[in-house]
């Protein structure tokens, strides 16, 4: 019986501690296809090592704002503007880097 109810007590505890991070399925989504055009534009020899470098840094940057907003236990509509913000620019960004005809190579 005490085996029962440590048991559930550790799968409530584990649910609410899963609830209380805030899921951003979208900007997830995104910040995984943004990577892979950077190492797609890598491996096509698009982007240099330079431009692929800063490319690392702006994805990292998104990183810390998703996790920043995440902290309360709520991201904000405001919050999930802000990192689609950043996502569009990193896009631009990745589009620009990887035709701008200068190659890694």
């Amino acid at each position: 019986m005490k085996s029962l109810i440590a048991a559930l007590l550790l799968t409530t505890a584990s649910l609410s501690s899963f609830a209380q991070t805030p899921a951003t399925p979208g900007v997830d989504k995104r910040e995984a296809k943004q990577e892979q055009r950077i190492d797609q534009g890598v491996a096509s020899g698009s982007l240099t090592a330079k431009e692929t470098h800063r490319l690392d840094k702006e994805q990292q940057r998104i990183d810390h704002m998703e996790a920043k907003a995440k902290a309360d236990g709520k991201v904000t509509a405001r919050e999930r503007r802000r990192l689609h913000t950043a996502q569009d620019a990193a896009s631009a960004d990745i589009a620009r880097k990887k035709h701008n005809h200068r190659n890694g190579g």
